[in-house]
């Protein structure tokens, strides 16, 4: 006689076949590794085949075990359009939204967004999380939050991307560089000086190095980091250079910690881009919250 599983059971199996982990998927699912592995031992049994092949590292899914997969989304993504119609019904927009961002989309940015998002919508918050981008892609297909925030976007099977916006990117300097004291420069001036970039594997460090490269510009990478806040110190505090999104140096610009120059034409620009899970169902708080994100892309 088949299982019949509840829906936590259901999306334990669902984030343990995506994840293709036993240890994460309890952890995305909030319960222990053995009572989630006591959990994929009972359903096996109760189906009579094998669901996953822990014989392999990460876990494979079997060709029944897809099948049990594609149900248990089929199920979990009609109990999310059951419940935010609901809420619809009700007028109801409150709860929380789940939002996960790369740092480089700014603390400040974000504080300025969730004042806005509090005065439309009182009975609502957010939570966010600042993730490297491939956690981001992770938390959205996991389920984990409602929403990512990510440059260079890609479209794939399970994630859906809307444009957001385009960020112009400029040379960060320190107040005292000398090239500080310009308002724009040939990228080509840039050739062998000193330069502060983004790790190797980060989308945005491959893309300027792919700016530069077309253009015959090799620069002499000093330091490297995973974020955006740490490469700014540095820059502030040495003689080397770094390009980055222009929006997110406003504030250091500001106060006269950092020097913002525009790159001549052609120039370089950072897309940003809105995801989450495809045929997801948002709940009311959650559309809010997207419309205003698109609403404020033109203001970018």
């Amino acid at each position: 006689m088949p299982w019949d599983a509840s829906f936590s059971q259901l999306k334990l199996f669902r984030d343990i076949a995506s994840t293709r982990s036993v240890s994460k998927g309890a952890e995305l699912s909030g319960v222990s590794q053995s009572a989630a592995s006591q959990m994929l031992k009972s359903l096996e049994h109760a189906q009579g085949v094998k669901l996953l092949d822990s014989s392999t590292r990460p876990l494979a899914v079997t060709e029944p075990g897809r099948l049990y997969l594609d149900m248990c989304r089929d199920v979990l993504r009609r109990r999310e359009a059951f419940q935010a119609d609901l809420d619809q019904m009700l007028h109801e927009v409150e709860g929380t939204v789940r939002i996960a961002s790369i740092y480089s989309v700014g603390v400040s940015e974000m504080s300025e967004l969730e004042r806005e998002f509090s005065m439309r919508q009182p009975g609502a918050k957010l939570s966010i999380e600042y993730l490297r981008p491939e956690k981001v892609y992770d938390a959205v297909v996991s389920d984990r939050v409602d929403i990512g925030l990510i440059s260079y976007p890609e479209q794939t099977r399970e994630v859906k991307v809307i444009d957001w916006r385009q960020e112009e990117m400029v040379v960060a300097a320190s107040p005292d560089h000398e090239l500080a004291r310009r308002k724009s420069i040939c990228v080509r001036e840039l050739e062998g000086r000193d330069f502060i970039g983004f790790d190797e594997d980060l989308p945005i460090r491959q893309e300027i190095d792919r700016y530069l490269d077309e253009r015959g510009v090799s620069v002499n990478v000093t330091l490297h980091f995973d974020n955006l806040q740490t490469l700014k110190e540095a820059v502030a505090e040495t003689q080397a250079v770094s390009i980055l999104p222009g929006r997110v140096l406003r504030n250091e610009v500001a106060m006269g910690r950092l020097a913002a120059i525009r790159i001549e034409a052609p120039g370089l620009y950072r897309p940003l881009g809105i995801i989450h899970r495809k045929k997801k169902h948002f709940h009311p708080a959650a559309q809010a919250f997207l419309d205003l994100l698109q609403q404020t892309a033109p203001g970018a």
